[in-house]
């Protein structure tokens, strides 16, 4: 997708962000509390007492001849009102926005685009009774035996994936929150589907090819988390080749420090899921000169778009579980970019690889990088 068009869609979201902000109050929306009790299917879609929600699904996939691909498709609710009766599908209640997102990662092209709608007479939304969550056209529906489809398409490319989970969905973080910063609400209800085996077909370019590998779904919602301290976040998934998986994130605070909050979640093989403190793990670029011996494996990329500076190598541990490594991408440029608007923060989120060890078994695996804050703090009021 061209700049200009980037641009163009961050103003329309600039726009929505704007006037959500001025007219949604907090009061309106419940907070995320400990003791909160996942049931499953419901918790699979919308929880309109909440504020904010997003459905977050990214993947490792590849041809039967090797090529290589990511992908990234993501749906948000934000709430608007929850005062006035409904008395027309126009009301605007909810904002919806989702991203969307091919990373070639042979061909070294990276393809995004991005929409915003209000619900209005079925055009965005979540419902239970449907089984599905969507955007237009782009939608994720969950089959009666349990089964995800995904679907999307663009201008060049597209997707239609179908996803089976291998394992159990995964709680993250303590007594059914995600703390985030200190005090009572500063959370999010957070599950994942952390192993989801994937096939269908990826286009790039306009060309069609038919695609296997593996896929992760985060669903996340909550009213408030971060507070004015924090500029930022890093977030990390990687499915391993031992058949375990790891989800661990930094919160980064405005004075250079990482925050106490920051957590992560290690799942073995069975799906038993264990959580991590800030101190169970090692998350933090990694800038060592043997590391940095070609432009492929450079330890950060800037954006030409938002003059964001990105660790792109980072160095990961978890020590209780023998795991240690370096995350890679063969693809530094997947920036989502807002141009110039400050309300629509630009966020770099791609595939990434782990080369490692398990004590003293070579490790490997695929995963997800997320990097928030970067060209600027973010609003804590937003997230």
């Amino acid at each position: 997708m061209k700049s200009r068009s980037r641009r163009a869609m961050a103003t329309a979201i600039a726009s929505a962000l704007a006037l959500f902000s001025s007219v949604a109050s907090l009061a309106q929306f419940q907070p995320a509390l400990p003791g909160y009790r996942f049931e499953f299917p419901r918790d699979f879609f919308n929880h309109p007492g909440y504020q904010t929600e997003w459905w977050y699904y990214t993947g490792n996939l590849q041809t039967a001849e090797g090529k290589k691909f990511g992908f990234e498709l993501t749906f948000f609710r934000q709430g608007v009102s929850r005062i006035a009766a409904e008395f027309s599908p126009w009301d605007l209640r909810d904002i919806y926005f989702a991203h969307f997102a091919v990373s070639d990662l042979d061909g070294k092209q990276f393809f995004h685009t991005e929409r915003t709608n209000r619900a209005g007479p079925g055009i965005a939304g979540a419902d239970a009774a449907q089984r599905k969550v969507w955007n237009g056209n782009w939608s994720a529906f969950w089959s009666a035996q349990g089964e995800q489809h995904l679907a999307a398409i663009a201008n060049s490319f597209a997707l239609s994936l179908n996803l089976q989970s291998q394992k159990p969905p995964v709680i993250h973080g303590e007594n059914g929150v995600s703390q985030k910063s200190a005090g009572l609400g500063r959370a999010s209800h957070y599950f994942s589907e952390t192993r989801l085996a994937t096939a269908g077909s990826i286009t790039a370019a306009a060309h069609q090819y038919q695609v296997t590998g593996l896929a992760w779904m985060d669903h996340e919602f909550f009213t408030h988390q971060l507070d004015d301290s924090q500029a930022g976040w890093d977030w990390l998934s990687l499915q391993l080749d031992d058949r375990t998986e790891i989800m661990l994130f930094h919160i980064r605070r405005k004075d250079g420090s990482i925050d106490p909050f920051s957590a992560g979640t290690f799942v073995d093989p069975q799906g038993r899921a264990t959580h991590l403190r800030e101190q169970d793990f090692t998350l933090e670029p990694d800038a060592s000169p043997s590391h940095a011996s070609s432009a492929s494996n450079a330890a950060t990329w800037t954006s030409p778009l938002s003059g964001a500076r990105y660790p792109i190598r980072w160095k990961i541990a978890v020590p209780s579980r023998g795991i240690d490594g370096v995350v890679t991408t063969p693809l530094p440029s997947q920036e989502l970019a807002s141009g110039s608007s400050r309300l629509a923060p630009s966020y770099w989120e791609g595939a990434v690889f782990l080369q490692g060890k398990n004590g003293p078994v070579p490790l490997r695996g695929s995963g997800y990088l997320e990097m928030t804050g970067y060209d600027h703090p973010l609003d804590s009021a937003s997230f």
